[in-house]
């Protein structure tokens, strides 16, 4: 009998694929995890092992132990290799990436995106397999995808198979625990089972090539997933081959993206645009100082109404619309502000540090 296309594919493409390890120091774990009751990315990955805090004195100072994990693909031969921001969120953590054929190699972290939950890592290594990164903008409804990562942090290469069952999706995504949210948009929904551990790993199609990276599910629910579109991830490789650095457009505020419910609460004029919050203290300024939004005068509780012509809301934010723009651009922004709206010329400068 003639082998489906998929076992051509998984051959192909599951030696590119690889384990992320998460470990710390042990005195480093004792003194986060005292009086924290949730593990802060359990939604995400493999839920962190809360280690016991009495822990034998000759360990303290050296023993790292594992936290955590989660998978990756390899996307050039010299070792870059792309995963969720939220597997290596921890500044402080160790990582340590396994390949297929077991070969260890502490992992340097090139970039976090600021805006997507991607990252890219680095390992010493030279000829490596990779997966071709696809195209994600030309994805239909119903086409076959096929998901690879390391299942529950114990099962490398665990495959899947599915559809595209939604495009474009948006989803604010929520530790287990309720410790921690963030905005996902633009996202492929697909019914391949998607599982903790597999965030990271990538959302194949039948050429084989990645054009998505799994990166959340939805407890509770059957058969639905979410990755990041991999053209989000091949623009930050495009700026690491090219600057070193991922490059993005910033502001430089803190707001909220009104609807509805928040135009009641906070008696606000409208239910749609960009709040910018008022201040909570100096080192939490709603405008950062220097930045493009207070060179153009914008203050705490103006609302952006519009970026260039087009209308702020939950599904088109105003980061969403920024990121449309390169750094060194003028764009137009409508300001609401005590009752009168007045148009605002904003240069967009680099964001200077990732978040």
């Amino acid at each position: 009998m003639e082998k489906s296309p998929i076992v051509q594919i998984i051959k192909k493409t599951a030696p590119a694929v690889i384990s992320i390890v998460v470990s710390k120091k042990l005195k480093e774990i004792e003194e986060q995890l005292r009086g924290l009751p949730f593990s802060p990315f359990d939604f995400f990955g493999v839920p962190f092992e809360k280690p016991r805090l009495q822990i034998p004195e000759e360990n303290i100072e050296g023993e790292n132990v594992k936290i955590g994990g989660g998978s990756g693909f390899i996307v050039s031969p010299d070792g870059l290799i792309l995963t969720n921001r939220h597997v290596i969120f921890d500044k402080t953590a160790d990582y340590m990436v396994m390949t297929q054929d077991d070969k260890k190699y502490p992992a340097k972290i090139i970039a976090r995106d600021p805006i997507n939950d991607v990252a890219v890592l680095k390992i010493n290594a030279k000829n490596l397999p990779v997966i071709k990164m696809g195209n994600s903008s030309k994805l239909e409804l119903g086409e076959t995808v096929i998901a690879i990562g390391t299942a529950l942090g114990q099962f490398p290469n665990t495959v899947s198979t599915g559809i595209v069952s939604g495009l474009s999706r948006f989803i604010t995504a929520h530790s287990s625990s309720g410790g921690y949210a963030e905005q996902l948009r633009g996202l492929i929904q697909t019914d391949a089972a998607i599982n903790p551990g597999n965030s990271g790993g990538p959302l194949l199609d039948m050429n084989g090539e990645a054009i998505g990276i799994n990166a959340a599910i939805v407890f509770g629910a059957q058969n639905i997933g979410f990755a990041i579109p991999i053209n989000t991830a091949k623009q930050d490789i495009e700026d690491i081959h090219k600057y070193g650095r991922l490059r993005k457009p910033f502001l430089g505020l803190r707001y909220l993206i009104l609807d509805k419910r928040l135009k009641t609460r906070h008696r606000l004029p409208v239910d749609y645009g960009a709040y910018v919050i008022p201040d909570v203290g100096p080192k939490e300024a709603s405008v950062l100082p220097d930045s493009p939004a207070a060179k153009a005068g914008l203050k705490e509780r103006d609302i952006i109404l519009e970026c260039d012509n087009k209308k702020i809301t939950e599904k088109n934010t105003l980061q969403d619309l920024i990121q449309k723009f390169q750094i060194g651009q003028i764009i137009n922004l409508k300001v609401w502000r005590k009752g009168k709206t007045f148009d605002a010329k904003v240069k967009l400068e680099e964001r200077s540090k990732e978040e």
